[in-house]
């Protein structure tokens, strides 16, 4: 009798003992952060100019804007041609720049005639 109740509690037990778990794992992808940044530009008049440092330019809406150009930045006329003069007062000019307040970084000048 003893070894039928053994078997018994064996056959209970066995399938317990040999039971094959299930593990389920989730992944998630998440697509890359983009980063859009737009390029603006002001138009006015030069107020100042020193090549390779800063140029104040008189906007109508805005008043004085400041840039700093911290590399060398293209001065193009209108057809996008390399102007090789330096800039004066009283210039019209549109100045194409990416970002916003300190982190403005200006891309070229174009100069209107």
């Amino acid at each position: 009798m003893k070894k039928v109740i053994i078997g018994l509690a064996c056959a209970l037990v066995a399938p317990f003992a040999f039971a094959q778990t299930t593990t389920t794992e989730q992944t998630t992808t998440t697509a890359p952060a983009t980063t859009t940044t737009s390029t603006t530009y002001t138009t006015g008049t030069v107020t100042e100019y020193e090549p390779g440092k800063t140029i104040v330019v008189r906007d109508e809406r805005e008043g004085p804007v400041s840039f700093a150009l911290h590399a060398p930045v293209r001065v193009v006329d209108k057809a996008g041609h390399v102007i090789s003069r330096a800039l004066s007062p009283k210039d019209r000019v549109k100045v194409y720049y990416s970002g916003t307040g300190e982190t403005r970084t200006v891309e070229h000048v174009e100069v209107e005639d």
